[in-house]
């Protein structure tokens, strides 16, 4: 059976209080040896792989946010089936091929 020690008389204690150097009180921590710079004189290079990458982020982030059911393409296609003129024969090949592509591969 384990021994259970009992906790009550246990206590924490802090040693410092404040800086963190004993050597140099009340510095506060910052940068070393800043360099000075005009305004204005700041330049960045960007990689061809971050272009893409940002452009390929971008582009999940507009197809996210598009609708899964495009309605101007569904109305243009009841339009056509609608259409007697639109269904023959030809049109009735091709879907059903697709369709058998589409199941069995």
């Amino acid at each position: 059976m384990p021994i259970i020690e009992d906790r009550k008389d246990m206590s924490m204690t802090i040693d410092r209080v404040g800086s963190v150097d004993p050597i140099q009180p009340n510095k506060k921590p910052g940068r070393a040896n800043q360099v000075n710079q005009t305004p204005g004189s700041d330049s960045i290079s960007i990689s061809s792989e971050a272009v893409q990458r940002a452009e390929l982020h971008q582009a999940k982030e507009l197809a996210s946010a598009a609708p899964d059911v495009r309605a101007d393409r569904v109305e243009e296609l009841r339009a056509k089936i609608n259409d007697p003129a639109y269904i023959n024969s030809e049109v009735i090949n091709v879907t059903a091929d697709r369709l058998i592509d589409a199941l069995f591969g």
